[in-house]
């Protein structure tokens, strides 16, 4: 299966990070995160195969993270309503993600994307 990459386009990060698989030679599926928001199902598995804790799936430096005030509200949420949180809305959502058979890396760091390309 090809990694699935969840990306925005106007995010500098995300542009970088599809560049970055590009220049690997890397087939991928690109995913808008914004026009094709993940489910809540997807999020949930993402977040179990990550071995991640949930906030890591969190855009914390967005406007709607802080405009929320998620910061403070987050740790007195169930694992449940985090997720549907962050279904609700893409922008929410820790960009640019990457899905492999093996893991899944919120944000763009290539340390962790290289081993999970290469898995």
């Amino acid at each position: 299966m090809k990694p699935i990459v969840l990306y925005y386009a106007k995010c500098s990060t995300c542009q970088k990070a599809l560049k970055w698989l590009e220049e690997k030679g890397v087939e991928y599926e690109g995913r808008p995160i914004k026009e094709e928001n993940p489910t809540a199902a997807e999020l949930k598995t993402w977040y179990e195969k990550s071995g991640l804790p949930l906030k890591r799936f969190f855009n914390t430096s967005g406007l709607l993270y802080k405009e929320m005030a998620l910061k403070d509200k987050l740790p007195d949420m169930s694992e449940e309503e985090q997720i549907a949180l962050l279904a609700a809305d893409g922008m929410l959502v820790k960009r640019p993600l990457l899905v492999s058979d093996q893991t899944v890396c919120p944000g763009f760091k290539e340390s962790e994307w290289e081993k999970a390309i290469t898995e």
